[in-house]
């Protein structure tokens, strides 16, 4: 079996108007499929991490890595891997080129679960855990009344456990008081603080019996600044979304900056990346996940890798629907936790009538900033 096309589809699949409003309700919308066709018909695949610079992204798998990739066996993933990092090494080792090679490292896992008749998580070493229970991680919002509703509307949907975006003390009481003692609450800050900023509020989020404290420090990879944030509060520190391969999280580990590591699938270099780093978590203590802000591919993937990994506590998922599912068949949950899919590769293959439906326009897109 050969390789015989790549493509690189940028979509724009919105999320449904939901309330409360939310600043981040453009950027969520906006998505990444990769497609690879092969000689014998099958068809893998792939995500790629999209809110910021859809194009650029489409830009490296077509003209970068399609002829890596273009006449290969897809059952080769890890020498495909190998060659698609080497090359495109002189772009950085994390940001846009990873993302591209993320999104064709899953389509070849894809294909290769598919030409061998198996779901993914049996090629990486079977079945650990067939359910996987799940938090919500909402949107930000604007007030603490506005996180009072989303808090209230992920309780409806029965999640036990909930993370919020917000940046200030307030917001954050708000959630504790409607969301109650039993139910986990986690705080990602998406990098805004000094050290000393960090340490200032972090003591002040004490009371709020936080899961965990995620990226409170600006730039991302600080990791001494992180590690002295971690050593000063009783919070859990989690970080990772954004690093990209086995060797930047091992810097953050090396470092101590984090209590939990969350490398991403469609940023962090594939599953092969995350495999390894899971593995690295569990030699060093470390707890071990992912994050899966996710609606296609990218969500489906992690599942599997959570699948075959002991001891993953949750699975990342938004709680808001997109204006129409991207999959053919979508990845639900229930009873606060979500089914591995069963079918042959990461069972996520699009809906055909959605990606015809929601192409993305660069005319049409709007700047998205995590502010």
């Amino acid at each position: 079996m050969k390789i015989t096309g790549v493509d690189a589809i940028p979509l724009a699949v919105p999320l449904r108007e939901g309330t409360p409003p939310s600043p981040w309700t453009a950027g969520a919308g906006r998505q990444i499929l990769v497609r690879l066709t092969t000689d014998e018909g099958l068809t893998g695949w792939g995500e790629c991490f999209a809110y910021g610079a859809t194009l650029a992204v489409t830009s490296v798998v077509e003209e970068a890595l399609a002829p890596i990739v273009l006449g290969q066996d897809p059952t080769q993933i890890e020498p495909l891997a190998d060659r698609m990092h080497k090359a495109l090494m002189i772009w950085g080792r994390r940001g846009l080129a990873m993302m591209a090679v993320s999104g064709v490292e899953l389509a070849l896992w894809d294909l290769c679960g598919k030409a061998r008749g198996v779901p993914v998580y049996q090629l990486l070493g079977g079945l650990c855990q067939s359910r996987a229970r799940v938090y919500a991680s909402l949107l930000r919002y604007e007030t603490p009344t506005h996180v009072r509703q989303a808090v209230s509307a992920a309780l409806v949907l029965g999640y036990t456990a909930i993370k919020l975006h917000q940046v200030d003390v307030e917001s954050v009481a708000a959630a504790r008081e409607v969301a109650g003692d039993r139910i986990e609450l986690m705080l990602d800050t998406n990098c805004p603080w000094t050290v000393e900023e960090a340490i200032r509020i972090g003591r002040r989020l004490v009371r709020f019996d936080l899961r965990w404290l995620e990226e409170p420090v600006w730039p991302p990879e600080d990791y001494p600044g992180l590690a002295r944030v971690r050593s000063a509060l009783r919070i859990p520190l989690a970080c990772g979304e954004n690093e990209a391969t086995v060797f930047g999280i091992r810097a953050i580990i090396d470092a101590g900056a984090a209590d939990i590591v969350q490398p991403s699938v469609t940023k962090v270099g594939g599953i092969l990346e995350m495999k390894k780093i899971a593995a690295l978590a569990a030699a060093t203590g470390v707890t071990f996940v992912p994050h899966s802000y996710y609606y296609g591919p990218g969500l489906a993937a992690t599942l599997h890798v959570v699948a075959s990994t002991p001891g993953v506590p949750y699975v990342e998922f938004p709680p808001g629907q997109l204006a129409a599912p991207i999959l053919a068949e979508p990845i639900r949950y229930s009873g606060g936790a979500f089914t591995v899919p069963e079918q042959p590769g990461l069972g996520a293959d699009p809906d055909p009538g959605v990606i015809a439906r929601y192409p993305y326009r660069r005319e049409a897109a709007r700047p998205f900033y995590l502010t």
